[in-house]
């Protein structure tokens, strides 16, 4: 009797996961012993905000590889769910710091306020900005942080479930989708402009920095929390991403990728695993928001405005598209060189009769080295550093996959 053989643990199969894990935590302990809060100082807490924000941006980039890398779907509305998760995180932000600064105001009559004094002065001091004074109706919970948690993941992920129902359901697919996708984040963009949306318009939410309760603990440990709730975040999302798509419902998601209609024809609910991608990929990117706007302080309508996901979708393809800690290496890679360029931190470069400033010229040289991977290294950065550790493709025998040679199996061998 010949004995089956043993099937490898999940994360022997997915040697990266250690790896990527390994590296974080490594990151995250550097950076907390050279900080100036918990170590030498060396960096300042300036820059320990700037590498907490990369990793939200890295976590929202492993999201991005899930729709567009896996599934195959570039979907450029990724970052309306980003904000979204930021501004439902936010409105509790806002509202807790505002009520207890009424409440200190008002601590001083001789009657204490009522619950609904309390509430409208807290809405004038959040609207009066904006000409209003009534708490509008989508600040219901925002004196309640569980609830808030709760909505910053059940609202995006009910705006792309019912988005991808209707789109997936209409068999939308290619660039028709990827357009409807960017409509649908310039009409949410707009509509937050509006001063009667009740996010503040233009003005959107300020002061996320400074997070309720913790009045006594400076901006130096709180940037230092904060990284650790990324790098926590990030990890859980990349074990979780990578459990995903390395199992039967990874290859049926790769497989609709390759191949739509071959799968349909063969029974799967092609539908139905786009619709759970798509949803849990807007889930993990609100997370991210969520994280990402409290370190940088302040979010307006413009964070979400479409080529904000098109930077995205940038960075996932430098990094290597379809290999997740690729798209982690793009988001890190790029995010940082775009701070460090932008921030007029790097030398200009003199030319006769002109000076090439970088903070003007820091997005075309993006796009140029967009368009030279796309055509010289379409595995990304990724492609190189499995070259460089000796990690082959996949080796997958079997039988010719059918007529149009290559269309599965070897072609995914080759990805």
């Amino acid at each position: 009797m010949t004995d089956r053989p043993t099937r490898q643990p999940f994360i022997l199969r997915n040697p990266s996961i250690l790896a990527v894990l390994a590296v974080l935590a490594v990151f995250t302990v550097a950076v907390t012993l050279l900080s100036q809060a918990y170590g030498s100082g060396v960096i300042p807490t300036s820059t320990v905000k700037v590498l907490g924000k990369t990793l939200c941006l890295a976590l929202a980039a492993v999201a991005m590889d899930l729709v567009w890398g896996y599934l195959g779907i570039l979907s450029l509305g990724q970052m309306a769910f980003f904000a979204l998760g930021g501004y439902l995180i936010g409105q509790w932000l806002m509202y807790a710091r505002t009520e207890a600064i009424v409440a200190a105001s008002l601590a001083g009559n001789p009657i204490p306020p009522t619950p609904a004094e309390l509430q409208e002065g807290v809405a004038n001091q959040i609207f009066g900005v904006v000409g209003s004074s009534d708490l509008p109706p989508v600040w219901s919970f925002a004196h309640s942080l569980p609830l808030q948690l709760l909505l910053v993941v059940a609202v995006p992920g009910l705006l792309a479930m019912v988005f991808g129902w209707l789109a997936f359901r209409s068999r939308v697919n290619g660039v028709y989708l990827s357009i409807l996708t960017q409509a649908m984040t310039l009409a949410l963009a707009l509509w937050l402009f509006q001063n009667d949306s009740g996010f503040r318009g233009n003005n959107g939410l300020s002061g996320l920095q400074n997070i309720p309760g913790l009045d006594g603990v400076d901006q130096a440990r709180l940037s230092v929390w904060f990284l650790w709730a990324s790098a926590l975040a990030l990890g859980l999302a990349y074990v979780l991403a990578a459990w995903l798509v390395s199992g039967k419902f990874g290859s049926v998601v790769r497989a609709i990728r390759d191949d739509e209609t071959r799968v349909r024809f063969l029974g799967y609910p092609v539908e139905g695993f786009k619709l759970v991608v798509f949803t849990l990929a807007a889930m993990i990117t609100a997370v991210a928001g969520a994280l990402y706007y409290p370190q940088a302080g302040i979010i307006n309508p413009a964070e979400l405005m479409p080529i904000a996901s098109i930077y995205l979708a940038v960075w996932v393809a430098i990094g290597g598209r379809g290999r997740l800690y690729g798209a982690i290496i793009g988001a890190v890679v790029v995010s940082l060189l775009s701070s460090w360029f932008t921030g007029g931190r790097a030398p200009s470069i003199h030319l006769p009769g002109y000076t090439v400033n970088w903070v003007d010229w820091w997005q075309v040289a993006l796009g140029v080295s967009f368009v030279l991977v796309t055509l010289f290294a379409p595995k990304g950065i990724a492609g190189i550093v499995d070259r460089l550790g000796g990690i082959m493709p996949p080796r997958r025998p079997g039988r010719d996959p059918g007529p149009d040679q290559g269309a599965l199996q070897e072609q995914e061998a080759k990805a």
